[in-house]
């Protein structure tokens, strides 16, 4: 699978910026049928840093008034210390 499949995008709240900026943990919206390793080659190969380890979690499905959404799985990865990612940057 090409790594810009596995990875459809950043998440970018309050929470992941401190994470981001405090931890060096980087939280991404990932294709369902990815592994660990999938994710962390992906995210290598992409923004050319060093993951330490990755933590996967499928989210519940969210239902509103007149929406859905389905289960998506998530990843946080950790990067080694002394690497940066600027993926927020230029995000209001």
């Amino acid at each position: 699978m090409n790594p810009y499949e596995i990875i459809i995008r950043p998440i970018d709240t309050e929470k992941t910026r401190f994470q981001a900026s405090e931890q060096g943990k980087y939280s991404f919206e990932v294709h369902h049928g990815a592994n660990k390793l999938e994710v962390k080659q992906a995210v290598e190969d992409i923004f050319d840093v060093e993951v330490e380890k990755v933590n996967t979690m499928i989210m519940p499905a969210k239902r509103g008034w007149r929406s859905y959404r389905g289960p998506w799985k998530k990843a946080i990865v950790t990067l080694v210390e002394g690497e940066r990612m600027d993926v927020f940057e230029g995000a209001i």
